[in-house]
């Protein structure tokens, strides 16, 4: 009998302990989800996203022109030496045209070898040969001189230039970073004034900013004549001076803003 009393009080304990540990959890719970309810959610955050732009035509102060001599011997030595050869004589041309040496620099040069292919008689099997080795040597010419432009491609030539890779009028680097922070500023007044337009039937205005993201500066150059690669010997002697002219481009740039908004 003393027995079944024991266990019956260890049983009511374990029950009691129970139902404690069920209130205490409940309790827990319940505390947290007024924590929960109190506690302001971010996905609550109203926002705008606008991304504006500015574009402007501005004139170029900077003409880079890329040239160059393409050569080939039988020999790696003897196509240097004749390209070497060449290119002094150009860069002596050029400088006549009061091009100074800090304005001109190498772009690419390379030297690689020549094949010719052709089917073995016997074999019946394509081969190559290697013919020669071909020498391509590149400068560029960067100068704020724009009015030169055809004095510099044509004295090239008669030197003996055989490859005229561009021609372009672009923003020197001065220039460059003065445009790009008007505009920038631009950019972003256009992007608050669309958003401003936007919000104004709905009754909400912008609060603050959330984040802003800039776009790269753009410049859109217009066509540039395109030079025929394969002069003749006497080309450049006989023919009239080549006309080059600059003009005004667009510059653009965008800013993206997302705003915070609320109601009025």
């Amino acid at each position: 009998m003393k027995a079944n009393t024991k266990s019956m009080t260890f049983a009511i304990g374990v029950v009691l302990a129970g139902i404690m540990m069920i209130s205490a959890g409940s309790l827990y719970l319940e505390n947290n989800q007024v924590i929960a309810q109190e506690t302001p959610s971010s996905t609550d955050e109203r926002i705008i996203s606008v991304t504006g732009t500015a574009t402007t035509s501005v004139e170029p102060d900077m003409l880079v022109i890329t040239f160059g001599v393409e050569t080939q011997e039988v020999t790696a030595r003897q196509a240097l030496d004749t390209n070497s050869q060449t290119m002094n004589e150009i860069i002596d041309a050029i400088q006549l045209t009061e091009i100074v040496a800090d304005e001109i620099s190498t772009s690419r040069f390379n030297i690689h070898p020549v094949y010719e292919g052709y089917e073995d008689e016997i074999t019946k099997r394509w081969k190559q040969e290697l013919i020669g080795y071909r020498v391509t040597n590149t400068i560029t010419v960067e100068t704020i001189n724009l009015d030169l432009a055809a004095d510099i491609i044509d004295s090239a030539v008669i030197a003996g230039a055989n490859r005229v890779d561009n021609v372009s009028f672009t923003l020197s680097p001065e220039k460059h970073l003065q445009l790009k922070d008007e505009l920038i500023e631009q950019a972003i007044m256009n992007a608050k004034t669309k958003a401003e337009n936007a919000l104004a039937p709905l009754d909400y205005s912008i609060t603050g900013v959330k984040a802003i993201s800039l776009s790269e500066f753009g410049m859109f150059p217009p066509p540039i004549p395109m030079f025929d690669m394969a002069f003749e010997e006497s080309f450049a002697m006989k023919s009239a001076p080549t006309p080059i002219f600059s003009s005004d481009q667009d510059v653009s740039t965008t800013a993206n803003v997302v705003f915070t908004i609320g109601s009025n």
